[in-house]
Parts: structure tokens; C-alpha cells; sequence
């Protein structure tokens, strides 16, 4: 897939305030500071396209970007955001889970875990929800680049071993990427554009 073009399209301070009706949606979501601004400028090749900052937890709505006229990219807040009110994180708890679950757009919901670190707590409930919940997801692991690759490659194995000791019979997709290097961009790209334009017998 190339990306002809990308705009953002709208701020929602709730999943309510959502249109009922529209294009195709694929989510981007993960601990904060795990790197999904720098995704997704990565992948849409827009320097500035979703706002990057060194401090956690600026996305605060659901922000919707326009993908070649044909498909929406939602950036979804972080979840795990400890410098904000036990309010205000159950007011994002509410509203990822209330898109997750309730949108009917929702093609698929990319889960973005930091590939230098062992699988976090949080990161494995929250998968045990998405499975549970029935949300189609596939998991990134980003900053690759980070750390050497037997470190990135012992961190995927363990949370390979972690799924499947939690009970999981059949992992999610899983890509490897890096915002600096590029690297799974083409392996995203393509798997959105196979969801898009499924092919049969393939």
C-alpha cells in the first residue's frame, strides 16, 4: 500500500461523539510512551501528522486521520498514564473501551508494546480484554532500533511464552518496527490492505 495522502479529520472527546457511519477504522493504542506518534508519522510519512512529545499521555482524545480517501487511522489515548487523576484514567479507560468494543468500523486495533522491556502487566491484560472482548488486534513492537537484536528477539519469546500461558491457543500478528529505521512499515501497510481487499484463496 502507498500513502497518496493523509489529513487529520476530527478530535472526539468520547466515543459518542463519533459519527455513526463512515470509512473503514484501524486503531493505534498502547502504553504511553511507547512510541505510537512516531508510528504513525512513520507510516503515513508525515513528519507532524499525529504530535510527538517527551512527555506520556498527550493524547487525551480520539483523534481520526484520512488515509488515501479510503480508510481512517485512529490515534486512540494511551492507557497506563500514572500523571493523571484516577478521574481521568478512568475517563480514557471508558472511552478505549467503549470504542474497542462498540465500534462497528473497527477493522482492526494495532496494540503497540516497547520491544526493549519483558511484556508489562498491564500490556498482557489488556490483550486478555481485547481477546475477551472479541476486538480483531494485531500487536507492534516498537523502538527496535533501541536495543541489540537478542534482546529484542528474547523480549518477543517472552511475550510469546506469557500469551500462551495465559491461555491463549492462537497469537495475534505480530510485526516488529522502528520509527527511526522504518523498519514494518511495509509488513503494516500490507496487512491493512489485505484486511481492506481480502483476497480469496489467499
Amino acid at each position: 500500500m502507498q500513502i497518496k495522502s493523509a489529513t487529520f479529520v476530527q478530535s472526539y472527546p468520547e466515543f459518542s461523539s463519533m459519527p455513526e457511519k463512515g470509512l473503514p477504522e484501524f486503531a493505534f493504542i498502547g502504553r504511553s510512551n511507547v512510541g505510537k506518534s512516531s508510528l504513525i508519522n512513520m507510516l503515513t510519512e508525515r513528519k507532524d501528522l499525529a504530535k510527538t512529545s517527551s512527555k506520556p499521555g498527550k493524547t487525551r482524545l480520539i483523534n481520526s486521520f484520512l488515509i488515501n480517501g479510503e480508510w481512517n487511522l485512529i490515534d486512540l489515548p494511551g492507557y497506563g498514564f500514572a500523571q493523571v487523576s484516577r478521574k481521568t484514567r478512568a475517563r480514557f479507560g471508558d472511552m478505549i473501551q467503549d470504542y474497542l468494543k462498540e465500534r462497528r468500523q473497527l477493522h482492526c486495533a494495532f496494540v503497540l508494546i516497547d520491544s526493549r522491556i519483558p511484556p508489562q502487566a498491564i500490556d498482557l491484560e489488556f490483550l486478555d480484554w481485547c481477546a475477551i472482548s472479541e476486538v480483531p488486534i494485531a500487536i507492534v513492537l516498537t523502538k527496535t532500533d533501541k536495543s541489540k537484536n537478542t534482546q529484542n528477539q528474547e523480549n518477543r519469546e517472552l511475550l510469546r511464552a506469557a500469551l500462551f500461558k495465559r491461555g491463549w491457543e492462537e497469537l495475534p500478528e505480530l510485526f516488529e518496527s522502528s520509527a527511526v529505521k522504518r523498519n514494518g512499515r511495509t509488513e503494516i501497510l500490507t496487512y491493512i490492505d489485505r484486511i481492506l481487499n481480502p483476497r480469496t484463496g489467499n
